[in-house]
C-alpha cells in the first residue's frame, strides 16, 4: 500500500468544490458519456494514436506494465484504457484469509456500516438500501458490516478483480445520474454513490456475503462484467438478475480473477456483513493501493455464509 495522496476526502468542501458541483447538477450527463463513448471507440489511427499517447504523459501512465506499451497495438483509446497487465505485473495476497484488493486507486473512505448508512465524506452520508437500488431485505445482510470505497483515477488500470473466491448469486443494475466521483465531488455532492448509475454484484463467500459495485461516473459511458458483457438495459429502472448453482448460469470466480471492467474511471464500493473481516490498518482515506495487495483479513475464515435473501 502506497503512501496518501495529496487531495484528502477528510475535508469540508470548500467554495470551488460546491461551484464545480453546481456545474456537475446542469451537465447532460448521459448525452456527454454517449459522446466519450463514441470519441474513445474510434479505430483512427491518428486519433486514437494522439490521445493515448496524451493519457500517458498527462498522468504519468507506466505502459511498462502494460500487456504492449505501443499505442499502436490498441484498437483504440478504450482498449488502451481497459489494457490487460503483464502476468507479473500484480501479486495476488496468497494467504487465504486476505481480502485482496480489486482495483487499482486510491482509497476514499474505509470502516462499518452503522444503522444502515454509509461515510462519504465529512458531512457527507448515504444509506445502504438507496446503494442497493432499494432492496431493504440486503439492509439486514450488511448492516453493522464493513465497507470501503476505492477510487480510480485515469492514470490507474481499470479491470476489477475478485478480493475473495465466490459464487455469484444476484447482480442488480441501478439507473441514476453520472457525477464526477473525484474527491471533490464525493466532498460537496450528497449522496453521491447512492445517485449515479450503478452495478451491484452479490456473491457468497468464506467471510459470509459480499458486495462489490461498479458505480459508474460522468465520462464513463459503460461498465461490464466477465459473465454478462456490456451492462446497458434499456429500462430506467431497477434490473436484477439472479444466479444459481443449479442451472447454466452458475458463476464462480476465484479469488484475484478478473470480475469486470470500467470503460473510463470510477469507483468500487465493497461491502461485507457484520464480524466478517478486520480491515488493515493502512486503509485509510487517502492511501494509494494496488490491485491484489492485501486489504483486509476474514475475521472467521470457512465460516458458512449468512443467509441471502432471495
Amino acid at each position: 500500500m502506497k503512501k496518501k495522496s495529496s487531495e484528502s476526502i477528510d475535508e469540508f468542501p470548500g467554495m470551488l468544490d460546491r461551484l464545480f458541483a453546481l456545474l456537475l447538477m446542469v451537465l447532460p450527463h448521459h448525452l456527454l458519456s454517449y459522446m466519450m463513448y463514441k470519441l474513445t471507440r474510434s479505430e483512427w489511427p491518428l486519433l486514437k494514436n494522439w490521445l493515448i499517447r496524451t493519457l500517458v504523459r498527462m498522468y504519468n501512465i507506466d505502459v511498462e506494465e502494460a500487456i504492449s506499451p505501443f499505442p499502436e497495438d490498441y484498437e483504440s483509446f478504450n482498449a488502451f484504457f481497459t489494457r490487460s497487465l503483464q502476468p507479473d505485473a500484480r501479486r495476488i495476497a496468497a494467504d487465504e484469509t486476505t481480502i485482496a484488493c480489486p482495483v487499482d486507486g486510491a482509497v476514499s473512505q474505509a470502516g462499518s456500516i452503522n444503522q444502515g448508512r454509509i461515510f462519504q465524506a465529512k458531512g457527507q452520508y448515504y444509506s445502504l438500501v438507496e446503494l442497493l437500488g432499494g432492496g431493504r431485505e440486503w439492509v439486514n445482510v450488511f448492516d453493522g458490516g464493513s465497507f470501503t470505497t476505492l477510487y480510480l483515477s485515469p492514470r490507474d488500470y481499470h479491470r476489477v478483480h475478485m478480493p475473495l473466491t465466490g459464487r455469484l448469486t444476484k447482480m442488480i443494475h441501478v439507473p441514476g445520474r453520472l457525477f464526477s466521483v473525484s474527491p471533490s465531488t464525493a466532498r460537496s455532492v450528497p449522496k453521491l454513490y447512492s445517485r449515479n448509475e450503478r452495478i451491484v454484484c452479490l456473491f457468497d463467500t468464506e467471510a459470509g456475503p459480499m458486495a462489490v459495485i461498479l458505480v459508474g461516473a460522468i465520462f464513463v459511458a459503460s461498465m461490464e462484467t466477465v459473465w454478462a458483457g456490456l451492462i446497458t438495459p434499456s429500462s430506467r429502472r431497477v434490473s436484477q438478475w439472479t444466479y444459481s448453482d443449479q442451472t447454466r448460469q452458475s458463476v464462480e470466480l476465484k479469488k484475484g480473477e478478473e470480475l469486470g471492467r470500467f470503460n473510463m474511471g470510477s469507483t468500487v464500493i465493497l461491502l461485507f456483513g457484520k464480524g466478517a473481516l478486520a480491515w488493515e490498518p493502512m486503509l485509510k482515506a487517502g492511501a494509494e493501493v494496488r490491485m491484489g495487495e492485501a486489504i483486509g483479513r476474514m475475521s472467521r475464515p470457512g465460516a458458512e455464509p449468512a443467509t441471502q435473501p432471495d
